[in-house]
């Protein structure tokens, strides 16, 4: 169940969520636990697509869990559980506020940001400690990371789901409320807008660009964009997207599939157990009365 994708075009669970749903609005607290245990680790890796920073996601996922929590009530059966599930985190999403950092960069400042941060050689990864091969990791994860952060909210949120977690138009047309021409017209912008930085400035794909991790590593290091003591992105490579998000490369032509790759290389981290801290809320006195229809 861990790995189980709920944005799959027919989710497996989609049944099993459904009864859960129902069960807690009757008052049942473990049914509750039960659709939180499946869905964090989900909107956790959403979130932290949207806001880059670990800690500003279980920010962003905490304040999701609540608001489907304490407005259960409204769920009417009428779509799918995970349909209004997701459009909570949507509409939340792209109406919060990080706490870390720039709300966002235009491609033109991280650009130049990038061209200002000096190169260093470091010594071939291959040959020394595990420690500096998990900084060089961390350096292309957050710099592939900040990238994001250059699409507009709404691209941003479009690009996670169609190129990155192989959401369907139709799909991604429902969990944002637009058409499917519209979803496929915003994700084709987000895809064109990210390419042509990256053609520019990215040697992942392109080996004739300059800029290379390993040497933008120690420069990053002494900016304080990382920080060898707490790695944020480098620590769980267990699971990666491309192992829990369906693939959907025949629909792409193959560059646009290479870039997408990238962000489908990233770590699918465990989520932080949210149950322990929203028990408070599914422990209050009147849970039957805020739970059921």
């Amino acid at each position: 169940m861990a790995h189980a994708n709920p944005l799959a075009e027919a989710a497996p669970t989609d049944s099993e969520d459904l009864e859960l749903a129902l069960l807690a609005q009757s008052g049942r607290k473990e049914a509750l636990e039960a659709l939180v245990v499946r869905h964090q680790r989900w909107l956790y890796n959403i979130a932290l697509r949207m806001v880059c920073h670990p800690h500003d996601a279980e920010d962003a996922t905490q304040e999701i869990l609540v608001k489907a929590i304490t407005h259960l009530s409204t769920f009417r059966g009428e779509s799918l559980f995970r349909t209004w599930l997701y459009r909570i985190a949507v509409n939340h999403l792209l109406n919060f506020k990080r706490s870390r950092g720039r709300e966002r960069w235009s491609f033109e400042e991280y650009g130049r940001e990038l061209d200002d941060t000096p190169d260093a050689e470091l010594p071939d990864p291959t040959a020394v400690s595990a420690d500096v091969r998990l900084y060089v990791h961390e350096a292309r994860i957050g710099c592939t990371s900040g990238m994001l952060l250059c699409l507009d909210d709404e691209q941003r949120l479009v690009y996670v789901f169609g190129a990155i977690f192989g959401v369907s138009d139709r799909l991604g047309a429902e969990l944002l409320d637009i058409s499917r021409d519209s979803f496929r017209q915003k994700l084709s912008r987000a895809r064109r807008d990210l390419r042509s930085f990256m053609d520019d400035k990215c040697g992942l794909v392109k080996t004739s660009n300059p800029c290379r991790c390993a040497k933008k590593t120690r420069g990053f290091i002494k900016a304080g964009y990382l920080d060898p003591r707490t790695l944020l992105f480098a620590r769980d490579r267990l699971v990666r997207v491309r192992d829990v998000a369906q693939s959907r490369s025949d629909e792409i032509d193959a560059m646009d599939a290479a870039y997408a790759e990238i962000h489908r290389d990233h770590p699918f981290p465990q989520s932080p157990d949210f149950l322990a801290s929203l028990r408070a809320v599914i422990e209050q006195s009147d849970f039957p009365a805020t739970f059921k229809a």
